[in-house]
């Protein structure tokens, strides 16, 4: 037995015993950090203007293919319960989700989109609502707690009609399901060309998560017969120019049935490797996403700190030259006032009001020193001088103006925002990161040996 093998052992042995495998733990953990209300990566990125997408705790694996091609009876036999109804007469019409959960129960419709409300826009596409629905089991088996399978209706020529655009649906479907299974029924459906339009179709831009394989391969009668079905299909495939590749593979499958034993070599295990491989690069790109996320919300609050801090110091300095004007403002005009004033007073008053001494001081620096303030305003008419003291107004006026208008004061955070920011960036460094730190070991030791661990 493979390592492989006895990993995914050990993992079944942990579910159906009833625990939890570690895969799961690490995806809830991690769709946890991001979800939680209060302080949760896609709230406190929100406060700094970051957009997150929570991770997923399942992945979603859409199973396409012919008419009767078996893909009902593929997810009835991974799940190891009969939940999905099979046979030519009784096929899937609509879409339906097969997923774990703590009790059987069937949805449809609105209850549908409710749980999966990344898929709300199905709802767009014209009729897909009615034919929209969820099998809930129980199941433990193989790896289904961490998968939710997509049951898509089969595909057909000719003149059959779809109640929706079943092609279209498909094809926005493939853009968010992390694995493709495409069955091709050897019975004559083979080749059905819708089929064949919708994979080349999204193997333009998925063509990583397209799986190909011949199903009820038992039924297709001797190996030469499987092997001319086969390089029909590889041939009438290799003919679109995006699925021309080396290496093409389409593994043989089929339903184990004792009561029926075949000699055609049964490669359905390979489909269920190519789930358990999805699923462990998917918590590798969870706990990959979840370290860059922390790195961007840290950097996005770090600068939104730093920014404050020079918004303080802009307004800092604008306060200053705001009242450096001001203060002109108020003082050019009341002092060219005061010094008119004085220049119109009599020479009796003055003295009066500032003594011999004063007045002999004041003289000094108006009447003594061309040009004197005196002379000055003894020289202006009495309209000059009301358009001296217009003048002086409006400039004082002026000056406030500029004052109040050319340096505004930005908005800053308070103490408290502050605070609250750097508790969210502590809060990510020390917590959110350790525990990344931990559930990545988690999931390592999965693989290697505690002796590795400590290298």
């Amino acid at each position: 037995m493979s390592g492989k093998t006895k990993s995914r052992s050990a993992a079944n042995a942990e579910s159906i015993s009833g625990g939890v495998s570690c895969d799961e733990r690490i995806l809830r953990d991690c769709h946890q950090l991001y979800t939680d209300p209060s302080s949760g990566l896609i709230a406190v990125a929100e406060s700094v203007g970051v957009k997150l997408l929570p991770p997923r705790k399942k992945i979603t694996v859409m199973l396409m293919g012919n008419h009767s091609a078996g893909k009902s009876s593929f997810i009835n036999w991974y799940v190891e319960e009969h939940i999905q109804r099979t046979g030519v007469a009784i096929e899937t019409q609509g879409f339906s989700f097969v997923t774990s959960g703590r009790k059987r129960e069937s949805l449809t419709g609105n209850a549908t989109f409710h749980l999966y409300p990344h898929f709300k826009p199905l709802q767009n596409f014209d009729g897909v609502s009615e034919y929209v629905s969820t099998e809930i089991c129980t199941s433990r088996q193989k790896r289904f707690s961490l998968v939710t399978f997509i049951d898509s209706p089969g595909l057909v020529d000719g003149d059959m009609k779809y109640p929706f655009d079943v092609d279209q649906v498909l094809l926005w479907l493939g853009k968010l399901c992390d694995l493709i299974l495409v069955f091709f029924d050897p019975m004559g459906q083979a080749l059905c060309k819708r089929t064949l339009n919708i994979v080349d179709l999204l193997n333009e831009e998925h063509g990583d998560r397209l799986h190909f394989y011949l199903s009820k391969a038992d039924e297709a009668g001797g190996e030469s017969d499987r092997q001319r079905v086969m390089m029909q299909i590889v041939q009438e495939l290799c003919k679109r120019p995006g699925l021309n590749k080396c290496g093409f593979d389409m593994p043989t499958i089929y339903i184990p049935n004792p009561n029926k034993p075949s000699r055609c070599v049964n490669q359905i295990e390979e489909v269920c490797r190519t789930i358990e491989k999805t699923i462990n690069q998917t918590v590798q790109n969870t706990l990959n996403s979840l370290e860059k996320d922390c790195e961007l919300i840290s950097e996005a609050i770090t600068e939104t700190l730093l920014r404050d801090r020079l918004t303080t110091s802009e307004n800092r300095r604008a306060r200053c030259k705001s009242w450096i004007l001001t203060l002109l403002g108020f003082s050019i005009p009341l002092a060219l006032l005061a010094l008119l004033a004085l220049g119109t007073m009599s020479r009796e008053l003055l003295s009066e009001v500032l003594g011999p001494q004063g007045f002999e001081t004041l003289n000094i620096y108006t009447v003594s020193r061309p040009p004197s303030a005196g002379l000055l305003f003894d020289s202006m008419s009495v309209e000059q001088l009301l358009y001296s003291c217009g003048g002086m107004v409006l400039l004082s006026f002026l000056l406030i103006i500029v004052s109040h208008y050319f340096f505004r004061i930005r908005t800053t955070m308070s103490g408290k925002q502050k605070r609250q920011l750097q508790e969210k960036l502590d809060y990510i460094q020390e917590v959110v990161k350790s525990k990344k730190k931990k559930l990545y070991e988690e999931y390592l030791r999965q693989s290697v040996s505690d002796h590795d661990m400590d290298l």
